[in-house]
C-alpha cells in the first residue's frame, strides 16, 4: 500500500479535479472540491502527500481524497492508483479478490471502458457506415472520430449485452449502470442503431454515453443520453471536460456550447477550452466543475455560444440568472444566421469559429438590451420603467469601474440626457446590496468571503472533552501550534530538542494530543530521514479529529516569510518551554500564598528552591534563548 500511496503524487491526482496554484512553502492550493467557497483554502503538500482544507476540515493523503471525491471503497481506490502508477497489486489468499469482490463503482466503470471500447471497433463494421457518412457530412474524418473516441452501436437488441455478459459483468449491473434496460426476456442494449460518445467524468473515466439517432424509423428522441446512475449525473458532468481542462487552468477560459459535435467542431478549430451539457441546461453543479479549473481568477472568464433564436436567447438569459456565481466575467457569443459551431465550421472553416469566441460580448449587457427592448423608450414612462428593470442588473456588476462605465452605457440606450441620476441609481442600489448582503438579510448578493487560513480562528472543542471550544490560534496558543508545524513539517529544525517537551508543556487539549501521537511515533528525532515518519504519527492519532489536525498542521504554512532555519526553530522552542515555566511559577507562588505558616519547614523549603530554580531558568531563557534550552 506504501508502494503505491508513494508512487502516485497527491498533486498530480488532485490536479485532475481542479486548478492549484503555488502557495509558498512548496505547498499548493485551490478551491476546495468538498465544499463551496470564494477563496482557495484547500492546501496540498506534495512533499508530505498530504492535503487540507482550511475552510471544511476534510483532509488526508492520496487514497483519502480519491475514496472521498469518486466515492470509492478502500480497495477500489488502491486498486485505481495501483493502476495508474503500473504497479500489480498481490492478494493474500481468502483476501480481497479483484473481478469477484469490487465495490459497485469500480464494476460499473470497467463496463462503460469495455462499452466504449466496444462501441468504437463496431464504427468501422459494414453496419456503420451510415454513422461514417453522418460524421463525415459534418466535417469530422476518422481522426477527427479516434480523438474523441466515437462509436456506434449495432442495431440487434442485445448486442452489447452478450458482449458484456461474456466478459463478466452481471445482468443486474447492466441494467444498474444504463448500458441495458430490462426487456420482455431479459436485458437488452439501451443504445441500439446509433451514434455514440463517450461521457467522461473531470478525471477521464467513461462514465456515461450520448447516442445520435440515425435512421427513420428510429421512433427515439434525436439524442438519448445514459439515465441517472451511480455513476452518471447529467447536472454534474460537462462533454468534453477531461480534453478540455488543462488548457481551461492555463488559458483561464472556459467556452459553453449546446452539443457534441459542436465541442467537436470548436476543438479542432483550436478552441480547446469547450464543453458542452449532457442534455440540460448549464446549471449548479457544472458551475462548480468550472469554478474549481478557473480558481475564481478575477481575469478568467466564460463564453457561452448560442443561437440567435428565441429559444437561443432563452437559454443565453437563463445562464444571466447564474452570472453571479462566477468570479469570472461571462460573456456570451451569438451564432450567425442560427448556426451552430458546428455549421459554421462546415460553412466556413476553422477561423469562423475562432472568429465567432473572440466577437463575444459581456453577458450583462446582452441581458440589458434585452430588458430594455421590452419597453417604449419614446415615453417618460417607458424609459422609466426600462430604467427600474435595467438598474438592478447594472448594479450587479461586480468590477465598480466596469460598473460605472455600464450605467452611463444604460443612459445612453435609454434617451437619458441626465447621466449623473442613472450613475447614482445604480450606485445607490449597488450599496444597498452590499449591506443586505453583510446583515445577512434578504436579497443577500455574492456569498461572503472565506477568511484565509493564516486570518481565520477555528473554535474546537478538545479531544475527548466537553466543555468551551478553544480559539487553536490565539496568542497563546500560536506558537505551541508553530511549533508543533515544524516537528511535523521539517523534524530537523527542532530536533532533538522537542523529544524533550512533554505534553503537559502544550495548554491546548488537542496540541498535546498531537504531541503525544508523535511521541508515540518515535518522535521528531527519527522523523528527519525518515519518509515514513507522517504516516506513523496519523496511524497513532486516538481518533479521526487528532488524525485530521495532524494533517492540518503538516500541510498549514509556516508563519514566517523566509525559508525556516534554526534561529526560526529556536524562538518557537524557547517561546513554548518560556510559557510553560511561567505557568508553573504562578502555580507555586499561588501554593506558598496557600501554605500555613505552620506548615512544615522541609516543605516550605522545597518549595522555595524550586520556584527559585524555575525563576533562573526563565531568566536564562530570555536572555540566552535557544542555547539555554
Amino acid at each position: 500500500m506504501k508502494a503505491v500511496r508513494d508512487a502516485v503524487p497527491i498533486d498530480a491526482v488532485v490536479s485532475e479535479y481542479l486548478q492549484l496554484r503555488n502557495a509558498g512553502g512548496g505547498n499548493l492550493k485551490g478551491l476546495c472540491p468538498f465544499h463551496d467557497e470564494k477563496s482557495p483554502s484547500f492546501h496540498v503538500s506534495p512533499a508530505k502527500g498530504l492535503y487540507h482544507c482550511f475552510g471544511c476540515q476534510e483532509g488526508g493523503d492520496t487514497v483519502d481524497f480519491v475514496m472521498k471525491i469518486d466515492h470509492l471503497s478502500f480497495a477500489e481506490t488502491i486498486e485505481r492508483l495501483a493502476a495508474q502508477a503500473g504497479i500489480t497489486l498481490r492478494y493474500e489468499e481468502g483476501g480481497y479478490t479483484p473481478g469477484r469482490q469490487q465495490g459497485e463503482r469500480t464494476r460499473l466503470v470497467e463496463a462503460h471502458k469495455a462499452a466504449a471500447q466496444y462501441y468504437t471497433e463496431q464504427l468501422e463494421s459494414p453496419e456503420a457506415v451510415i454513422a461514417r457518412t453522418f460524421l463525415a457530412d459534418r466535417g469530422f474524418d476518422q481522426d477527427a472520430a479516434a480523438h474523441f473516441s466515437i462509436g456506434y452501436s449495432p442495431a440487434g437488441w442485445d448486442h452489447l449485452t452478450r458482449y458484456l455478459r461474456g466478459r463478466g459483468f452481471s445482468d443486474q449491473e447492466l441494467v444498474l449502470s444504463g448500458l441495458s434496460q430490462e426487456g420482455r426476456r431479459g436485458p437488452i442494449d439501451r443504445f441500439r442503431g446509433r451514434l455514440m460518445w463517450p461521457i467522461r467524468d473531470i478525471s477521464g473515466e467513461v462514465v456515461g454515453f450520448g447516442a445520435r439517432k440515425l435512421r427513420d424509423d428510429d421512433n427515439g428522441p434525436k439524442y438519448l443520453n445514459t439515465p441517472e446512475t451511480p455513476l452518471y449525473r447529467k447536472s454534474q458532468v460537462l462533454y468534453g471536460i477531461d480534453l478540455a481542462k488543462k488548457e481551461i487552468a492555463k488559458t483561464n477560459r472556459a467556452v459553453v456550447v449546446e452539443g457534441y459535435t459542436d465541442v467537436m467542431a470548436c476543438h479542432l478549430a483550436g478552441v480547446t477550452t469547450a464543453i458542452a451539457t449532457c442534455g440540460t441546461a448549464f446549471g449548479e453543479g457544472h458551475i462548480k466543475i468550472l469554478r474549481r479549473l478557473l480558481m475564481d481568477n478575477s481575469g478568467s472568464e466564460v463564453v457561452f455560444t448560442f443561437d440567435g433564436d428565441a429559444a437561443g436567447q432563452k437559454a443565453a438569459l437563463r445562464a444571466f440568472e447564474d452570472d453571479q456565481k462566477f468570479a469570472a466575467e461571462t460573456s456570451i457569443a451569438i451564432t450567425p444566421g442560427g448556426m451552430d459551431p458546428c455549421d459554421l465550421r462546415l460553412a466556413k472553416g476553422d477561423q469562423a469559429v475562432a472568429d465567432l469566441v473572440a466577437s463575444r460580448t459581456p453577458l450583462f449587457e446582452f441581458a440589458l438590451r434585452h430588458v430594455v427592448s421590452r419597453h417604449n423608450l419614446d415615453t417618460p414612462v417607458g424609459r422609466a420603467a426600462a430604467l427600474d428593470e435595467a438598474a438592478p442588473i447594472v448594479a450587479r456588476i461586480k468590477n465598480s469601474a466596469i460598473q460605472h462605465e455600464s450605467a452611463v452605457q444604460l443612459a445612453g440606450i435609454l434617451g437619458i440626457l441626465d447621466t449623473q441620476f442613472v450613475v447614482r441609481r445604480v450606485s445607490q442600489l449597488a450599496r444597498w446590496a452590499r449591506e443586505r448582503g453583510r446583515d445577512g438579510g434578504p436579497g443577500q448578493g455574492r456569498p461572503q468571503r472565506r477568511e484565509t487560513p493564516s486570518a481565520a480562528e477555528p473554535q474546537r472543542p478538545a479531544p475527548g472533552a466537553g466543555g468551551p471550544a478553544l480559539n487553536l490560534r490565539s496568542p497563546a496558543h500560536r506558537v505551541e501550534r508553530e511549533l508543533l508545524k515544524l516537528a511535523l513539517q521539517r523534524p530537523d529544525l527542532v530536533s532533538p530538542a522537542f523529544d524533550a517537551y512533554g505534553a503537559d508543556e502544550f495548554s491546548a487539549p488537542p496540541y498535546a494530543v498531537v504531541r503525544q501521537c508523535i511521541e508515540e511515533a518515535g518522535g521528531a528525532t527519527t522523523g528527519s530521514a525518515d519518509g515514513d515518519y507522517l504516516a506513523r504519527v496519523r496511524a497513532a492519532a486516538p481518533d479521526d479529529t487528532v488524525r485530521a489536525m495532524v494533517t492540518e498542521l503538516a500541510v498549514e504554512p509556516l508563519h514566517t516569510r523566509r525559508d525556516p532555519d534554526e534561529v526560526y526553530a529556536g524562538v518557537q522552542l524557547v517561546a513554548v518551554r518560556l510559557a510553560a515555566v511561567n505557568q508553573r511559577v504562578m502555580e507555586i507562588r499561588g501554593t506558598l500564598q496557600r501554605l500555613d505558616p505552620r506548615a512544615d519547614p522541609e516543605q516550605l523549603t522545597a518549595v522555595q528552591n524550586e520556584l527559585w530554580v524555575l525563576q533562573q531558568y526563565g531568566q536564562s531563557l530570555r536572555e540566552r534563548g535557544a542555547a539555554a534550552l
